[in-house]
């Protein structure tokens, strides 16, 4: 398999994987508080790429690149949580895909150029798919906290993608341990400061595994594919995991897709059809 093909196919696998782990991450967080539903499942996440990163005796990269990479993974986890709680669900999830998705763009285009115009119209199909498709109605107009939270989300994860794109031919597991270590102990101050006096119901431990092996995988695949191909590419690849997630909500929990989403499945379909041609 060439270079493209493999980057291709691997950022199709994340963002099959990504979908997954939001959907059976939504489905945890019925019954359980969404922060303990991550801190827990990315322990699981974690103990699987620490194990990879053992068997492929991966070399751990500078502390400071794992650092640095972790706040910014850590920053967009914490900042897309606090701007779903605002309310503004279906407009937040989808600006922050958006954002994530643009700064890797821009750093591939400034890095190594324009892709053809065929990718590039495939990319304005991708970014049109993840806002159309993620979106539940029409939604209120985001609150300017809301907005800023949500812009902060993206710029956090679009930093993270370009991180791991600048690494990943050097390591791959390792500064992902790095980024859900970072994450984790944000979070888990997070919980402290929040603690309930209440019962809490038990957790799904099994799906809570499944959640955290899914997001792992995602970003193992997405830094397969910045490591075999374009930067920009990887990235919108790996940003139609809205797609996955509302497919299987669609094929498991039979809920129902409005016409936009349908039109923002057919769109994320043409990205895919003209990016990887």
């Amino acid at each position: 398999m060439n270079p493209e093909a493999a980057a291709i196919l691997f950022g199709l696998a994340s963002a099959a994987s990504w979908g997954a782990g939001d959907f059976s991450g939504g489905v945890a967080t019925k019954r359980n508080d969404v922060f303990v539903v991550i801190v827990v499942s990315q322990i699981f996440g974690v103990l699987l790429l620490a194990g990879l990163a053992l068997l492929w005796q991966e070399p751990v990269p500078a502390p400071a690149h794992l650092f640095y990479g972790g706040i910014a993974g850590a920053l967009g986890l914490v900042a897309l949580y606090r701007g779903l709680a605002t309310g503004n669900m279906g407009v937040v999830a989808p600006l922050t895909a958006v954002v994530a998705a643009g700064l890797p763009v821009l750093a591939g285009i400034f890095s190594v150029g324009l892709p053809s115009s065929e990718k590039l119209l495939g990319f304005g199909f991708a970014f049109a798919g993840i806002w159309t498709i993620s979106r539940h109605g029409h939604g209120p107009i985001l609150a300017r906290r809301a907005l800023l939270l949500a812009l902060l989300a993206g710029f956090g994860f679009g930093l993270f993608l370009i991180f791991i794109g600048q690494i990943s031919d050097r390591a791959i597991f390792w500064p992902l341990v790095a980024a859900r270590l970072s994450s984790m102990a944000l979070l888990s101050l997070i919980i402290l400061r929040r603690r309930s006096t209440s019962p809490q119901p038990p957790l799904r431990l099994p799906l809570l595994a499944l959640t955290g092996f899914l997001e792992a995988a995602g970003n193992a695949f997405f830094a397969l594919a910045s490591a075999f191909g374009r930067l920009d590419i990887a990235a919108v690849l790996a940003s139609l995991y809205p797609a996955s997630t509302v497919f299987l909500a669609w094929l498991i929990l039979d809920e129902r897709l409005s016409r936009p989403q349908w039109l923002g499945i057919t769109a994320i379909l043409a990205a895919i059809i003209l990016i990887t041609t």
